[in-house]
């Protein structure tokens, strides 16, 4: 069993967005975790239109740490946020994960936007550092994967869903994810969980199967290091396979 494992994209807050509906269910994705091997979990509610405050959302993870530890669950959750790419850009910067340079930006699910490129740049610019959710999914980077290859540089960096690897967001999905991994330009593997049902907290089975395509050390470095540097905030960051 892989242990120690960090998962960087999860909807596991209670009552913030289309995550955990309660907290029970919270706590339920958080003992899924551990039993699949993941011991520290950065939570990424949807932020569109700034309606959640920063504050709000540490508030939120300090309680359910408290919670965690009375129902002796041993996974620590660290505050963060997943953000729309339609954001206003001058709020990027008050969403960081756990409070490091990073952010993690969401494209839309309908198609690629012309300003990504150009945003992305600007964000690094900023010094910050952008990380493209589930790139693998977008219908865009589908039909031409180059189109997010071509904007990758140090600073830019990839995470692919664990369920897209595993099939679960259909053919088209995996293929992406699996020509994205081959070609060495992703960075990190995460859940996106939104539940302890449809979608639930799990890489294990994803790490495997990235073992298969890389090898096993590469597979790790993708739910082991990689994460642990966005989580500090430690630079150099994130090497690339090629």
């Amino acid at each position: 069993m892989i242990t120690g494992m960090i998962d960087s994209h999860c909807h596991i807050l209670p009552r913030i967005d289309d995550g955990a509906s309660d907290l029970e269910e919270s706590l339920e994705m958080a003992r899924i975790a551990f039993a699949d091997g993941i011991c520290n979990i950065i939570a990424t509610p949807h932020i569109s239109d700034g309606l959640f405050k920063p504050e709000d959302i540490s508030n939120r993870v300090d309680a359910l740490n408290r919670h965690l530890v009375d129902h002796h669950i041993p996974v620590a959750i660290y505050p963060g946020a997943e953000i729309s790419i339609s954001l206003d850009p001058s709020l990027f910067h008050h969403y960081t994960l756990n409070h490091t340079k990073f952010v993690l930006i969401e494209l839309p699910h309908d198609h690629f936007p012309s300003f990504t490129a150009k945003l992305l740049s600007w964000l690094c610019a900023e010094n910050l550092r952008p990380i493209i959710a589930h790139p693998e999914r977008n219908p865009g980077v589908i039909r031409n994967p180059g189109l997010l290859i071509n904007m990758l540089h140090p600073g830019i960096h990839v995470q692919v869903t664990a369920g897209s690897l595993t099939g679960d967001f259909g053919i088209d999905a995996q293929l992406c994810a699996e020509f994205l991994l081959d070609s060495g330009k992703v960075d990190i593997l995460a859940s996106d969980a939104h539940s302890s049902g449809h979608r639930p907290p799990v890489l294990s089975k994803a790490v495997e199967l990235t073992s298969r395509r890389i090898g096993h050390q590469a597979a790790l470095r993708l739910v082991h290091a990689n994460p642990s540097s966005v989580l500090t905030g430690e630079e150099p960051v994130i090497p690339r396979l090629n």
